[in-house]
């Protein structure tokens, strides 16, 4: 052959070089690698499978963070789904089917089959005898939802590449591999039905878009054609058994349908080939009990069959219409087809022919519903959307995707003129999908990844759009080289990836990828602590093994799942429990009176009661203090009264909304559980303390195990983890299991009140004092059995005199009234509380004795031990004197003349706390029987 010619010298970047090395650049781009059977590699599928493999890899290694604190299953649900997988391993899938689990819902039970996500654990049994080799299969389903979430990055490329091309889908593959909202449902360990529900249902639109994409001009494109939207209808039929909110993804499907044939000319393909994707679905749903044949007679069945009966209508309408008035003839049958869906949904509302959805169904499509059922309302995931929460999970995102919505919004002709293969129908469907993403992601914030999938389409369009008008090869046109300059496509570049990096990085701490850094919910309780602790893995591993088998825990409905599949015991309730009687049972019973809550435990067949807290140790001395409100038990005790319903929230909270009150803490089984009692409440910012509530104050804690393991009461605790005995300060996330006491009777008066009826008599026969004032007379009930010396010294200085004609010198409302002062009767003011008999009196700290209001207490100096004569009456609760001061009486009589003396007007000036006039508060004696 001939020799080739040689290649001519570089020369200057004139316009035919610039022509010239476009050229070169797109046949690089083109050039062959290989050829396999009758498909040619070429480079730019290697260029593709490596952004692609980038997406798949990027995504996982986000999605595998939460592994860096511990390889266990995160949150709640995934625990059910992975017994219920081994279920199936381990028995069949006929037994399986069969399953009716007696440890869940008791007494009633769970019908497995009937109640969960199937295809979930179907897909996670298979694979894992596929590929699981030989590991675990609980370390298995660890790894299935970040698998599949990373998957369905691809499955989101091919979606798009549908839709807009393989750069629009190149872009969204990136985008959905780094998307907040899709990977914090989907992180490793999340073994629950968006991922699984997403890679499905993803891949069923895909098929059947390709499907219209590809036609059937030909036999072979028919067959094609028909393979494909069978299987897009079934794999939506997997997705929708994998989760239900797979439903809205069906909903903007049906609407494409009905301007589909609008927008398309070939409808004697439409006419056939859309109901072979209707009745692969609709006929595939009933082979799952959920949702079953309920889906394809209710409403979701309508939608999809009525959609698809309407678009072979309007395309055999259009078909047989003349040219002219097709179009017009479709635009009335579609606008009447619509009049009577609406008609058809008013009359439904009244007759309830067709089944509607459950309520956060009907809510995501039906902005003015109100849920009034707090049931619902205390599912985190929920709650209403924020604006901050959108533009947090959307970002950058938004703009692109209005570049993307109004560049396919233009006019036609600027469509034709965009390199990238945008066709009427797909871009109707961008906009449909785009918008019925938002509009139900504003429901719940679980649903925001519909609206991150919406603006992941639209921003991937208008990014392609962009990046093909920026990055266009050069073009002669008659007066100059049209094209961006080299130096303008790289900060084209350069600007487009800072803008995309910007979210991912900033701020610190608080970017997309670090939202999802966090640990397993097992190891910390699912509290405000970022940290791990063994709490709930030595908890529940003290179920398994120190308790009987067949034992029925009752716990708040978060932790059912857990006590059942990791503790190996019977659950009232969980997540998942239809029964919403059976969860306002369990909020009734923390909320009732002790000894009625054990009856309810009792007819329950309850065993054991769980409790689960979270707080921070603040100080350890001189008296152990904590701060609640870590989100245990004592941060969802206000979701326990409105789910019970009986009384008013403020019987049991303060104004606040989270301070519990006197009858709360006294009166309540949830009250009693929760082994802390308040020891003062403080102004954060000014650090004054109140022995009662008051706005703005914050409560802080003492331990208080009000059922200890060896108690006679109706409950007795039987184990507490770790951290709950901590000694130093630090976060506290204690798992308390008591012991349901069976040989209880609430009848009969427990030992705690058979002590304080034979203390009370003994009381009685201890002596009083009374005193005589200005303000009138009030007895002291002295207390030897807690402190016999001071209660002798008391008692020897009254009958020598020695009180008659001091003053209360001290007067402190709402806090103390000091007297006993000799100096009182003669000396100066500035004199008055030095005084004392010439000796000291060691202190008799008892752990029985409190500072309540009306208590009678030894005054002293800096040591502990230097009491003498000086005592003062508590005017207030102040648990902050209790260990440090010497109570040896009560104020029993006369307490009104306490409160006059308390009530006097005081000097002020260099004397605050002294009374203006003494008389008013002068002891006249103290006379002791």
């Amino acid at each position: 052959g001939r020799p080739a010619a040689a290649a001519p010298p570089p020369g200057p970047a004139t316009k035919g070089n610039m022509r010239r090395a476009g050229r070169a650049a797109r046949l690089m781009s083109n050039a062959r690698l290989a050829t396999v059977g009758g498909f040619e590699l070429r480079l730019h599928h290697l260029l593709v499978a490596g952004v692609l493999a980038s997406a798949f890899t990027v995504s996982f290694l986000i999605r595998a963070q939460p592994a860096e604190f511990g390889y266990e299953l995160n949150e709640f649900d995934p625990f059910f789904n992975y017994r219920a997988t081994e279920y199936l391993v381990d028995n069949g899938p006929q037994a399986y089917a069969d399953w009716h689990d007696t440890m869940s819902w008791f007494p009633n039970g769970r019908d497995v089959s009937a109640t969960s996500q199937t295809m979930l654990h179907v897909t996670a049994a298979y694979t894992y005898a596929a590929f699981g080799g030989g590991s675990s299969l609980y370390d298995f389903t660890i790894l299935v939802p970040a698998v599949f979430g990373s998957l369905t990055a691809i499955v989101v490329f091919a979606l798009v590449r549908v839709v807009g091309g393989t750069t629009a889908g190149l872009f969204a593959s990136m985008l959905f591999a780094v998307s907040v909202p899709v990977i914090v449902r989907g992180t490793i360990g999340w073994f629950k039905s968006e991922p699984l529900g997403l890679f499905y249902g993803l891949l069923g639109v895909y098929l059947f878009l390709s499907a219209l994409r590809g036609g059937g001009g030909t036999a072979r494109g028919r067959a094609m054609a028909a393979a494909r939207m069978a299987g897009g209808g079934i794999m939506l039929t997997l997705g929708l058994a994998s989760w239900g909110g797979i439903q809205y993804v069906v909903v903007p499907l049906c609407l494409f349908l009905l301007v589909l044939p609008l927008l398309r000319r070939d409808h004697a393909f439409l006419a056939w080939s859309v109901p072979v994707f209707a009745v692969a679905f609709l006929g595939t749903v009933p082979i799952f009990e959920r949702p079953g044949l309920g889906f394809v007679t209710g409403i979701g069945g309508v939608l999809v069959g009525g959609s698809a009966a309407y678009l072979v209508a309007s395309s055999l309408l259009q078909r047989f219409s003349p040219r002219a008035v097709a179009v017009r003839n479709g635009l009335v049958f579609l606008g009447g087809t619509v009049a009577a869906g609406i008609g058809v949904l008013a009359a439904n509302a009244a007759s309830g022919f067709i089944p509607l959805p459950s309520f956060r169904y009907q809510n995501a499509l039906n902005p003015f519903l109100r849920s009034v059922d707090p049931l619902v309302d205390s599912v985190a995931e929920h709650a209403t959307t924020t604006t901050a929460q959108s533009f947090f999970f959307l970002s950058i995102l938004i703009v692109f995707a209005g570049v993307g919505a109004w560049l396919v919004f233009s006019n036609r002709e600027r469509v034709r003129s965009y390199r990238i293969p945008l066709r009427p129908e797909m871009i109707a469907f961008a906009l449909i999908f785009g918008v019925a993403g938002a509009y139900v992601s504003s429901a719940f914030v679980r649903l925001e990844l519909f609206a991150s999938l919406a603006v992941i389409l639209l921003a991937s369009l208008g990014l392609a759009v962009l990046a093909s008008e920026a990055l266009r090869p050069d073009v002669q046109t008659k007066r100059h080289v049209r094209g961006m300059p080299l130096a303008g496509k790289a900060a084209f570049v350069s600007v487009i990836v800072g803008l995309l990096l910007v979210p991912t990085v900033v701020p610190i701490q608080g970017n997309w990828v670090d939202s999802v850094r966090a640990p397993p919910t097992i190891l910390n309780g699912g509290t405000n602590f970022g940290a791990v602790f063994p709490d709930w893995p030595e908890a529940l591993e003290w179920l398994r093994t120190q308790t009987p088998e067949g034992s029925v825990v009752a716990a708040w409905w978060d932790y059912g799942y857990w006590i059942t599949t990791m503790g190996n015991r019977t659950s009232l309730a969980d997540n998942a429990t239809m029964d919403s009687a059976a969860i306002r049972e369990i909020a009734r019973t923390m909320l009732a009176d002790p000894d009625e809550a054990w009856r309810r435990l009792a007819d329950m067949q309850a065993d054991y009661v769980l409790l689960f807290v979270a707080g921070t140790k603040i100080q350890s001395e001189p008296v152990g203090a904590y701060l609640l409100n870590g989100g245990g038990d004592e941060s969802k005790k206000q979701w326990f009264m409105r789910i019970a319903a009986d009384d008013p929230v403020d019987k049991y909270l303060h104004m606040d909304g989270l301070s519990g009150t006197d009858h709360f803490w006294g009166s309540t089984l949830a009250g009693r559980l929760i082994p802390y009692s308040v020891l003062a409440y403080v102004n954060p910012a000014t650090n004054e303390q109140s022995a009662s509530y008051l706005p703005g104050y914050t409560p802080v804690y003492a331990m208080d195990l009000k059922y200890p393991p060896d108690g006679d009461g109706p409950f007795r605790l039987a184990y507490a983890s770790g951290t709950f005995w901590r000694e130093s300060p630090g976060p506290v996330t204690a798992v308390l299991v008591y012991e349901v006491n069976k040989g209880y009777d609430p009848d009969a008066p427990t030992m705690e009140e058979v002590r304080e009826m034979i203390a009370e008599q003994q009381r009685a026969a201890l002596g009083t004092a009374v005193v005589r004032t200005a303000a009138g007379d009030f007895t002291i009930q002295l207390r030897p059995d807690l402190a016999p010396r001071t209660v002798e010294n008391f008692r020897s200085l009254a009958a020598s005199g020695f009180y008659d004609g001091t003053i209360f010198h001290r007067i402190n409302p709402g806090f103390v009234m000091q007297g006993g002062d000799p100096n009182t009767r003669e000396g100066p003011r500035e004199t008055w509380g030095a005084g004392g008999p010439g000796y000291a009196v060691p202190a008799e700290i008892s752990g029985a004795a409190t500072h309540t209001k009306y208590a009678v207490s030894m005054a002293r100096g800096a040591d502990i031990d230097s009491a003498g004569s000086q005592f003062f009456v508590v005017l207030g609760d102040a648990p902050w004197l209790d260990g440090q001061y010497t109570v040896f009486g009560e104020v029993t009589e006369g307490r009104d003349t306490v409160d006059r003396l308390a009530a006097v007007g005081l000097e002020g000036g260099r004397f605050p706390e002294q009374p203006a006039d003494p008389e008013e508060t002068r002891i006249l004696a103290v006379a002791v029987p």
